[in-house]
């Protein structure tokens, strides 16, 4: 089994997790891509409207909205990935997005896929055949107008030993 609860601790650590994006994601954390809320079965990430995140529109650039959307099924992946005895890898291989409104001041992203994640995770690795999720997350204004919505296709696969 995995380490969800290891993994969540890293996330909720301000200045650990800081350091992870800093050291892994350079270009979401200085968008002001941040984690709101995590846990196994739902995650929210934020990405505000300011110089580094916008375009010539006078909106948040569509580029650092899918940062958001991304990153708030990307880590309900790594929640269920965290410390398993068989390594698996991830990989997006899929993603669209529909955009809604202006994006001019926060945008919170919320996937809900937490559960579905974690049985295609565990089917990968009982079938040790590669498997796909299409996770969706859906991007919401401080109105809690549906701003744009992203699906986003996983790909898990247990990675062979290369000794």
């Amino acid at each position: 089994m995995g380490n969800a609860a290891g993994f969540l601790q890293l996330i909720k650590h301000p200045f650990k997790f800081k350091l992870f994006m800093l050291a892994k994601l350079p270009s979401a954390f200085f968008c002001g891509v941040r984690v709101v809320d995590a846990d196994e079965n739902k995650c929210s990430v934020k990405v505000p409207y300011k110089w580094l995140s916008q375009n010539p529109f006078k909106s948040t650039y569509f580029a650092c909205l899918s940062m958001a959307a991304e990153m708030s099924t990307g880590l309900l992946c790594l929640i269920h990935l965290h410390k398993r005895q068989l390594p698996v890898s991830m990989l997006v291989v899929k993603i669209e997005g529909e955009f809604f409104k202006k994006a001019t001041g926060i945008t919170v992203f919320t996937c809900e896929d937490g559960a579905v994640i974690k049985q295609t995770i565990e089917d990968a690795i009982s079938s040790k055949e590669g498997k796909t999720i299409t996770s969706r997350s859906v991007g919401k204004n401080e109105a809690g107008e549906i701003v744009a919505e992203f699906a986003v296709t996983w790909s898990f696969k247990v990675k062979s030993n290369i000794t």
